[in-house]
């Protein structure tokens, strides 16, 4: 049966073999749309926690099995990836970057690292440095995930994402210069953006030619400005249904090129901190519609690229 689209499990099966699990961390790090740098307040829809609820705290040094709280005791050594996830990390000085970075590719315990990050904080020093970790552990995966979230400069501007459509193009390039895979965060379910301009923005992703993406529901969390916002007045914001979610997702599918591999079709937010939608506390529920919608569709990854 040919697949509906190119899942991450089945990307990792062709290309390592087995199935690998990552490992959120946190480092510490800031965001210069939060220290005053480039904004303050941080993106409308970002938490306190940076986007990293779950993540345990990495100092650079060997990590054991043990430490981790997942239920992935029956996991080898060496089937774990480091993904530096909360906030920002590439905002910090390069030598604690080297650091951080290679003491993660060093140990046996990853097969690789995966770093968060903002394309306005990926400048020459940290491309020189990603380009020498490249060179020098040439087994190892190393991604960098970027926020883009969507190319739309008003959208952008309403969630304070504070850098411009061309800094991310420009990152994107630096980054696939040196072999760096790229995966990309997009928003589904914006205010006062319409499908077509959610498949702009997958369109733009296929033009720039990413490696992966992760499709992700908006959620409306406490602690953030946007839930504080959608609780003060629900009549501004429009929360999508599972229906139109389903809708919007297998038609981002249909435009993705098919050697974009998708991390993710729904999100995994913090159960407790969700206002809206309830319903997306039920992924399997979601992940079951999306695949029944492609069916009934008669869509696969990249049917619709002209």
């Amino acid at each position: 049966m040919k697949q509906l689209y190119y899942s991450l499990p089945q990307y990792m099966k062709d290309k390592y073999g087995r199935k690998l699990y990552k490992v959120a961390l946190e480092t510490g790090m800031t965001c210069p749309n939060r220290d005053g740098k480039v904004g303050v307040g941080g993106c409308i829809f970002c938490g306190e926690g940076g986007s990293g609820d779950f993540a345990i705290r990495y100092e650079g040094k060997p990590f054991k099995r043990d430490d981790f709280i997942y239920n992935h005791k029956d996991v080898p050594v060496g089937d774990y990836i480091a993904y530096f996830q909360s906030f920002t990390n590439t905002y910090a000085p390069i030598d604690r970057l080297e650091k951080i970075f290679t003491s993660a590719l060093q140990d046996e315990l990853f097969t690789g690292i995966s770093i968060a990050t903002r394309p306005d904080c990926v400048g020459n020093d940290v491309i020189s440095l990603l380009d020498h970790l490249k060179k020098t552990y040439p087994s190892k995966l190393i991604w960098v995930e970027l926020g883009l979230q969507t190319i739309h400069e008003e959208t952008a501007k309403w969630m304070n994402r504070g850098y411009p459509l061309s800094t991310f193009d420009h990152c994107v390039q630096q980054l696939k210069s040196i072999g760096v895979d790229v995966i990309v965060h997009v928003i589904l379910g914006l205010p006062n953006e319409s499908k077509e301009m959610l498949l702009q923005t997958i369109t733009h992703l296929n033009d720039v030619g990413i490696n992966g993406v992760k499709l992700q529901l908006l959620h409306y969390l406490k602690g953030t400005r946007l839930g504080m916002q959608y609780l003060q007045n629900q009549s501004l914001y429009h929360v999508l249904t599972m229906e139109e979610y389903v809708d919007l997702v297998t038609e981002c599918i249909a435009y993705l090129d098919s050697s974009i591999v998708i991390h993710r079709l729904t999100g995994d937010g913090n159960g407790e901190d969700l206002i809206a939608p309830l319903w997306s506390t039920d992924k399997r529920r979601v992940l079951n519609a999306i695949n029944h919608e492609l069916k009934v569709k008669g869509y696969i990854q990249g049917c619709k690229l002209v």
